[in-house]
């Protein structure tokens, strides 16, 4: 699905299928516009990633929705309703677990889902795992659990549309897994996810769908199969080979279905466009060199290969 034809998958803004519909939303601070026209619908019920580099207008997007910011002009609705900063009952109704660990330092794990909501408070400890360490206070949980229990926090009392903002922030490959598992979970419970991460291997795993977005505008939506389909970039050949002369390189940097092609004096490293035929035409050119090949890979493009292509490879303040 590409930005040209998004306006027409959801023709109402009452859409009853729609958890969040944000039409043509402009925000600007001074003379700098941070969400350009931007648009985003998510449907009840899926894992919906919300991809940008930094400062491409994520936060600022969501905290719109969240009527936490004021905006210049455009249309959000959640749930079918307008989005207001005295929408009580729709905020009530929706769950965020931030960036930012923000739990009591001076309360315990109890105490600190005890005070977001007391209904729920022991089925969200075993939801998160935190059951042996329920009289634990933030300062002595591993980065792991603060993060689990920065979830609990957030989902006590049970949200119909949870915002995950980058979830898994330097916490080890067990906790990430965990917790990855748990939105999956909440999800299949019937919650509506809004997933934002830089983890791209994340999002291609639990997200249904896709937005990625730059410079406060929408760039690109679909499935990971679907963005995948829509960049020029085909599979990633690397070959181990310790003698690959100039003119073999050269030969290798003049096929058609190469786009960039490195050698660092131990592996040869070939980005490919599309094409049936890559890695016989790249293998063939090494061969007629009479370099000597050792390990071989193929990979196809990856989620990653899609987000540079779209936003770029300049570093982001």
């Amino acid at each position: 699905m590409t930005t040209d034809n998004r306006a027409s998958e959801h023709d109402s803004t009452t859409n009853p299928a729609l958890a969040v519909h944000v039409s043509q939303l402009v925000k600007r601070y001074g003379d700098m516009v941070a969400l350009d026209y931007f648009d985003l619908d998510v449907n009840q019920g899926e894992i919906f990633g919300l991809l940008g580099p930094n400062g491409s207008g994520k936060t600022t997007a969501i905290n719109c929705i969240l009527a936490l910011l004021t905006y210049d002009s455009g249309t959000i609705r959640v749930f079918g309703q307008p989005m207001t900063p005295t929408s009580y009952a729709l905020k009530r109704r929706i769950g965020i677990v931030p960036q930012n660990v923000a739990v009591f330092n001076e309360l315990t794990v109890t105490e600190n889902i005890d005070y977001f909501c007391s209904l729920l408070v022991e089925e969200s400890i075993e939801f998160v795992g935190l059951q042996d360490f329920r009289k634990f206070r933030p300062g002595k949980l591993s980065g792991g659990l603060l993060r689990r229990l920065n979830i609990a926090c957030g989902i006590a009392h049970k949200p119909n549309l949870i915002f995950f903002d980058e979830p898994t922030v330097a916490v080890d490959p067990q906790s990430r897994n965990s917790i990855l598992e748990g939105i999956q979970r909440l999800n299949q419970a019937g919650a509506t996810v809004i997933y934002t991460s830089h983890y791209m291997e994340e999002v291609e795993q639990i997200c249904d769908r896709i937005l990625i977005m730059d410079h406060g505008r929408h760039l690109a939506l679909g499935t990971a199969d679907e963005l995948k389909n829509m960049i020029d970039t085909g599979e990633r050949i690397t070959i181990e080979t310790l003698d690959l002369a100039d003119s073999a390189m050269a030969e290798v940097r003049a096929l058609p279905c190469v786009i960039e092609a490195t050698y660092d004096g131990k592996e040869l490293d070939v980005r490919c466009r599309r094409g049936e035929h890559n890695l016989t035409d790249v293998l063939d050119a090494v061969k007629r060199s009479g370099a000597n090949i050792g390990h071989l890979t193929s990979r196809p493009p990856t989620l990653n290969d899609v987000f540079l292509e779209l936003t770029g490879k300049a570093l982001r303040d």
